[in-house]
């Protein structure tokens, strides 16, 4: 199962001033697979210390010398830790603080030593007050779920791929290949891109099969509740997980998850959940200038889910996907508009955490929204996930002429298309969106 971060991989590893690297990202987003594939095709050998599954392994760390630690690994693993063959790959380090602090000093006195960590609760033991972080010493990649690109890959329709990437802007894709394309967005809604459920997708494209390996998905995130949160906490991070999934789109309001329980204990559960990388927050912002994530209002947001296949299946849409002709219309839009989010979030730049942002005018007899607000290079544009026609796209036009953007950006199961400063994409063509920009801007 290809990832296309394997290629920040490939770079880091030719690096001269190479740093230790922490995989960043939800649980089971295929991590440990990630690094251990890489290790095995780009090393002699790798040596893998889970400090879930051996937890006595935690010892060799209480020196941060790393020539001390190695030492003891290479007696305790029974194999070889060479500096100039050897991956060494420190999995669910979060269950020992004391080894993302050797980091430091793996840098410092063996920079040659290729280090890579991972944690599928990182995030919380480096918020933990009695942490000291490496600053300056460790790089980071984050990884999200398959986007649809890769589930191309994974299906194999790697040529649909590569057809797409060469699609100029002015070309027309024959309707045999449009309906193709839509066909297999139609399974990856439905499949979503979680490596354990694409695994049992792929032998039988049985789909029952996968709705059982989703649940077992949302009930192990469910379980991991204790492991960064007090049991006082659960209930309120229970009703958020399983109201999420369905205000995907909407406005938060904390009182439509649940009427009786104070709006501080829900927004404390969403920013565990936040950390724990099950949800992501769009915050509404100004968009008057980058960065965009300073011009936000905390107050205003709305949620994207982890995973498209996830949300369906806790919301029960699976009938629905199968169905329904129009992709834009299931559950009033919200599955389209996850697509799109987690798309944006899986293309974004790998070295640092991906932002969701929207947009709104909320003037009296002037009312408008945008469903996302991005930035590429130094240009901000408004999307609107979307169906009908140009002249519909009232809040987009609006964007346009306050805030002087070069053009609007409308994903939708339409056709590509260019007119009036309006860019039209497939929802299956988001990964093209910055090679579309690029060439529109150059002209």
């Amino acid at each position: 199962m290809h990832r296309d971060i394997e290629k920040e991989l490939i770079s880091w590893k030719s690096q001269k001033e190479r740093y230790p690297l922490i995989i960043r990202g939800a649980r089971q987003v295929g991590k440990s697979y990630l690094v251990e594939t890489f290790g095995k095709t780009h090393f002699q050998n790798i040596a893998v210390v889970n400090f879930e599954f051996q937890p006595q392994l935690k010892d060799c760390f209480q020196s941060l010398d790393p020539f001390e630690i190695i030492n003891k690994l290479q007696l305790l693993l029974g194999v070889q830790i060479k500096e100039d063959n050897t991956l060494l790959f420190l999995d669910e380090i979060q269950e020992c603080p004391r080894a993302i602090m050797s980091l430091r000093y793996f840098k410092e006195k063996m920079p040659k030593m290729a280090v890579i960590a991972a944690g599928s609760l990182l995030e919380f033991a480096l918020r933990s007050p009695d942490f000291k972080m490496p600053v300056g010493r460790i790089h980071f990649l984050y990884l999200e779920p398959l986007s649809f690109s890769e589930y191309l890959d994974a299906v194999g329709s790697q040529k649909l791929r590569n057809f797409l990437s060469e699609v100029e802007l002015t070309a027309s894709i024959d309707d045999v290949i449009h309906k193709k394309l839509l066909e297999l967005l139609r399974s990856y809604l439905i499949v979503g891109g979680m490596p354990a459920v694409l695994k049992e997708y792929l032998p039988g494209k049985d789909l029952m099969n996968c709705q059982r390996i989703q649940t077992g998905l949302l009930q192990t995130y469910r379980s991991d509740f204790g492991k960064y949160a007090k049991i006082s906490q659960h209930i309120n991070l229970q009703k958020l997980f399983d109201t999420a999934p369905r205000l995907v789109g909407q406005r938060i309001k904390y009182s439509n998850i649940d009427p009786n329980t104070r709006s501080r204990d829900l927004k404390n559960a969403l920013n565990l959940l936040t950390l724990a990388g099950i949800i992501k927050p769009i915050y509404l912002t100004k968009a008057s200038g980058l960065p965009l994530g300073a011009q936000i209002n905390e107050q205003k947001f709305k949620l994207n889910f982890l995973d498209t296949g996830l949300m369906q299946n806790s919301c029960g849409l699976q009938g629905q996907l199968s169905v329904e002709k129009n992709l834009m219309q299931i559950n009033a839009g919200s599955v389209a508009e996850q697509f799109v989010g987690q798309e944006l979030t899986a293309y974004s730049d790998k070295h640092q955490q991906s932002s969701l942002y929207f947009w709104a005018r909320e003037k009296k007899n002037s009312m408008a929204e945008v469903d996302y607000v991005i930035n590429i290079g130094s240009n901000i544009f408004p999307v609107e996930v979307k169906s009908g026609k140009e002249g519909r796209l009232k809040s987009l036009r609006m964007f346009l002429e306050e805030k002087k953007s070069k053009l609007g950006i409308r994903f939708s199961q339409d056709k590509l298309s260019y007119h009036d400063k309006i860019l039209s994409i497939p929802l299956y063509m988001i990964e093209q969106l910055p090679r579309f920009i690029k060439s529109i801007l150059r002209t």
